[in-house]
């Protein structure tokens, strides 16, 4: 076997189905068994981080909330700084916020503009691409900061949402990444 589909097969053994959450009929897809198993965090973190290093990426983007727990260890591992992606209202001081529409509504997300500069390359980590709203704001935003995106990633991607082709326009060509596709 090889080291990438041990790896595969590791993180797809320690994320748990819950059916009918957080509604009937939707089968939520639980990484708390992954994150609790410090083998199945740790080959998480390396995939993520070499990937990081092979994009070039200079500064790691997490999102609001599970991405903060994949990202700042993935930017540890790489040598990387962290930058926070918030829900709006959530960060002190001068920020530049991005909306974006929801099924029902909008949403809207925040980053304090002084940690992007021209020269960063930005890798948007998370836990699940889903319909690709969040990481389409979150490019948005940080190319508005100044930054450049070096490509998102992602540990699973929803692949029946739809959400890799919403991104495709908003990526420019950067790479998207997901470990796995469910």
């Amino acid at each position: 076997m090889t080291e990438l589909a041990g790896t595969t097969q590791l993180l797809l053994s320690r994320i748990r189905d819950v059916p009918d959450y957080p509604e009937p009929g939707v089968m939520f897809k639980d990484i708390t068994p992954l994150l609790a198993d410090p083998e199945a965090f740790a080959a998480l973190t390396e995939a993520l981080a070499d990937l990081a290093v092979r994009h070039g990426a200079t500064k790691i983007v997490g999102l609001e909330a599970r991405g903060f727990i994949l990202g700042a260890p993935v930017a540890l591992r790489a040598g990387l700084g962290f930058i926070p992606v918030r829900k709006a209202g959530k960060l002190p001081g001068a920020t530049l916020s991005q909306s974006y529409d929801l099924e029902y509504g909008s949403a809207e997300i925040e980053v304090h503009a002084e940690d992007l500069a021209a020269d960063d390359r930005v890798l948007v980590v998370d836990d699940v691409l889903a319909t690709g709203g969040t990481a389409e704001a979150s490019l948005r935003l940080i190319r508005r900061a100044g930054a450049q995106v070096a490509g998102v990633a992602v540990l699973m991607e929803l692949g029946f949402l739809g959400g890799r082709s919403k991104l495709e326009t908003a990526l420019e060509g950067a790479p998207l990444e997901a470990l796995l596709t469910v």
